[in-house]
C-alpha cells in the first residue's frame, strides 16, 4: 500500500452506499407487499443487484436516450398477460438533504406522459442467482420465448418510498403533504440490514399496494371481475434446456439469497 495516505484506507462509506448494500438484502417482493387480483404478475428487484455485473434497469422519459433515472432501489412488478404488457414499480429514494428530496421528487411527478422502464438484455439473460441457473426472463410471463433485444416497457403505476434523516424526516410529516404516491420513513429504517423485517416499514409499503385504493377487491372469478388471461398455447411455449426443467420459485431464489448472505 506503499505511499497511499492513511486517510484513504479509512474511507467512510457513504449514505447512498449504506442504503443500497441495506436494499440488496431486501427479497424480490417487496417486503409487506400483498398478493392481490391487482398485482398478479411477478415482482423482481432490479436495483440493486449484487451478484451481477450486468446492467441494471433504470427509468427513462419516453424517446429520452441520456437522461435516466436510477433510484436507490427499484422493484418491478410485470404485467401478466402478454398481450397487454407493463410495469408497476415501487422506487426507494434515500435522500440527504432537502435539496436532494426535492430534486427526487420533481423526477417522479405526475405528468402527461408516462414514464418507460429500460430493462437491458444482459440483465433479463442473467439468472437472480448464479446456483438457479435459470434466466430472469423464464419468471417473466410476458416473455414467451427467449428475448433478443432490451424490453422497454411503459409504466402503468408509480410508488416512491422516500428515506429522510431524522430532522428532516420530523419536519416534512409535520408540516408537508405528500403525493397520493409518495411514502416516506425515517433513513435509519433503510440502512438497517434487518429493515426489511421491520413490522412497521412492513405495514407502509403494504399501503403502498395498488389493493390499499379500494375497501374490498373482488374475489378471482367473481362477477364483474376482470377475466384472467386465456392460457398459452403449447405451440407457445419455447422448449426448455433439461438443465432449466424445474425453475424455483421466487420464495426459493430468495431463501437461496439469504443463506448466501449468511454463508
Amino acid at each position: 500500500m506503499g505511499d497511499r495516505p492513511l486517510s484513504s484506507l479509512h474511507k467512510p462509506e457513504s449514505l447512498d452506499a449504506k442504503v443500497r448494500r441495506a436494499l440488496a438484502a431486501w427479497p424480490q417482493r417487496p417486503p409487506g407487499m400483498p398478493r392481490t387480483i391487482k398485482q398478479p404478475g411477478p415482482w423482481l428487484r432490479a436495483r440493486p443487484d449484487n451478484w451481477t455485473d450486468a446492467l441494471q434497469p433504470f427509468i427513462k422519459l419516453p424517446g429520452s436516450r441520456h437522461l435516466r433515472t436510477l433510484p436507490d432501489g427499484l422493484w418491478l412488478h410485470f404485467s401478466p398477460d402478454p398481450e397487454d404488457p407493463y410495469v408497476d414499480i415501487l422506487c426507494v429514494e434515500a435522500c440527504g438533504s432537502l435539496s436532494n428530496l426535492l430534486d427526487k421528487r420533481s423526477r417522479f411527478a405526475p405528468s402527461t406522459g408516462s414514464l418507460q422502464v429500460f430493462c437491458p438484455l444482459p440483465w433479463l439473460l442473467s439468472p437472480l442467482l448464479p446456483e438457479t441457473e435459470a434466466p430472469r426472463w423464464r419468471l417473466i410471463p410476458l416473455f414467451r420465448e427467449e428475448p433478443t433485444a432490451p424490453a422497454v416497457l411503459p409504466v402503468r403505476d408509480l410508488r416512491v418510498l422516500y428515506g429522510l434523516r431524522e430532522e428532516h424526516y420530523q419536519g416534512f410529516a409535520l408540516s408537508q403533504m405528500p403525493a397520493p404516491h409518495e411514502f416516506f420513513c425515517p433513513m435509519e429504517t433503510l440502512m438497517r440490514e434487518d429493515g426489511h423485517e421491520d413490522p412497521a416499514l412492513q405495514a407502509l409499503i403494504r399501503r403502498a399496494s395498488a389493493a390499499a385504493n379500494f375497501m374490498v377487491l373482488p374475489e378471482p372469478g367473481q362477477a364483474g371481475s376482470a377475466p384472467p388471461p386465456p392460457p398459452r398455447s403449447p405451440a407457445c411455449q419455447p422448449p426448455r434446456p433439461s438443465r432449466l426443467k424445474d425453475i424455483p420459485s421466487i420464495r426459493v431464489i430468495d431463501t437461496l439469497f439469504a443463506e448466501r448472505r449468511r454463508a
